[in-house]
């Protein structure tokens, strides 16, 4: 029994590790030394669709602070009462019921799951993409593209955002962290592409 107990806090010991958001939110280069195998879906992400990494990381940032499992705070009801959520938004990207299931049905990715890190980071880079094709913006376009993730791509086009100047101080900030993300992960990313073996002696 004793030998049991041992076993399950050392698995729950583990996951709580892996969802854990990394210490450091402001260092790229330390939340993938942090949080292995993180690079390597962010990189992917990036060949696949053509959105830098730092861009999509900024996201990340933005929309959950790298929280697996993170949701929208629940409205008050009389200002006290926990009422519903604003909107079905979950996991690392913040991704809808809805757009989620557009992603999967674009992709094929049937299993994809919003708290794993690479199913979410491949979807930001997609749905970059998809912002590209249809409002023409540059896929390293930070300040545009969080304009287009936030507000829809149909929303993007009628300008929604025009008037939130709040969204577009969010965006702006978010523009200035993947640059502040590019430099750091321009010094470290032919580090991080070595694996874990040659980093040990690196």
């Amino acid at each position: 029994m004793i030998r049991l107990m041992a076993i399950l806090l050392a698995v729950t010991s583990i996951v709580g590790c892996t969802t854990a958001p990394p210490k450091n939110l402001d260092n790229v280069c330390e939340i993938f030394e942090e949080k292995r195998g993180w690079y390597k879906d962010a990189r992917k992400s990036s060949r696949r669709w053509g959105t830098s990494i730092p861009v999509m990381m900024s996201f990340i940032y933005q929309e959950s602070a790298f929280k697996a499992r993170a949701r929208p705070p629940r409205t008050k009801i009389l200002w006290v009462l926990p009422g519903p959520r604003p909107a079905s938004a979950f996991g690392y990207a913040q991704a809808t019921n809805e757009t989620w299931s557009g992603y999967k049905k674009s992709t094929g990715s049937w299993g994809a799951d919003r708290s794993d890190f690479g199913d979410a980071i491949d979807f930001i880079g997609w749905y970059n993409d998809q912002s590209h094709r249809r409002n023409k913006i540059s896929k390293n376009d930070a300040y545009h593209l969080y304009l287009a993730y936030h507000e829809g791509q149909g929303g993007f086009a009628k300008k929604t955002f025009a008037k939130k100047k709040w969204l577009k101080d969010v965006a702006r900030k978010l523009s200035d962290r993947a640059d502040s993300y590019t430099q750091q992960l321009n010094g470290c990313e032919k580090k991080l592409g070595r694996g874990w073996f040659l980093r040990i002696f690196s």
